[in-house]
């Protein structure tokens, strides 16, 4: 098969694209990459010198393809399936991508930055960054609440790039920072992406390196079961 995926199995960015991969069934080779083993880490940074994983390779194309978004949206022009992750029309097409950028930016890097705090040395804690990226969490619930009410996916009825970004975005910040319990339309949806199979087949995968995820002990139990 063409296309080889670099990742790693815990890695939220990582489980963005393995979602739409699965959404379609697309054939592919998935290559763990360690970026704290040098000789595993050239795996990546010998095609990409930034050295971010997922890095997604299409031998067939003679394509190495960085960025989360931009790999979605190649699979969906290269390499299509019965699920269109973009939608096909103009105002559509911008949505998705505005509703993904929303879940990278405002929840998955705030996020990024609360977890990466607590494995800081000694005397190194930024207790007013991570003050900050909550309160960036809250305010993300608070407008994501509104903006899914009387929807099923991210941008509608159909589900989409977006909601690939949403499900492990979601995963991790209700882990550090939990939903309130007024946030029921954003819950809902929450529980509709847990319950799709591709969703529960990446979380699946990484069940087995949840030990080395620093806020292990606020995992909750149902996502430890097999």
């Amino acid at each position: 098969m063409s296309l080889t995926l670099y990742l790693h199995p815990l890695a939220s960015f990582c489980h963005k694209v393995l979602i739409a991969l699965y959404e379609n069934g697309t054939p592919f080779t998935p290559q763990i990459v360690d970026l704290m083993d040098p000789q595993s880490a050239r795996q990546v940074l010998d095609r990409w010198p930034v050295g971010k994983i997922p890095l997604l390779e299409d031998t067939a194309h003679d394509r190495i393809v960085p960025e989360t978004s931009v790999i979605i949206e190649y699979l969906d022009k290269h390499h299509p399936g019965p699920v269109r992750l973009l939608p096909r029309d103009v105002d559509g097409e911008l949505e998705a991508r505005l509703w993904d950028r929303f879940f990278d930016h405002y929840v998955s890097v705030p996020v990024q930055k609360i977890v990466t705090d607590r494995i800081r040395p000694a005397g190194a804690a930024d207790p007013h960054g991570v003050a900050g990226a909550r309160a960036t969490l809250r305010t993300a619930y608070d407008m994501l609440d509104a903006h899914l009410s009387g929807k099923n996916w991210a941008i509608g009825a159909e589900f989409s790039l977006a909601d690939c970004a949403a499900a492990p975005a979601l995963f991790y910040s209700m882990i550090v920072e939990p939903l309130p319990a007024d946030k029921t339309h954003l819950a809902g949806y929450f529980e509709r992406l847990m319950a799709r199979p591709s969703i529960q087949r990446v979380l699946a995968e990484a069940r087995s390196y949840f030990a080395m995820f620093p806020y292990r002990e606020a995992i909750p139990a149902r996502f430890f079961a097999e």
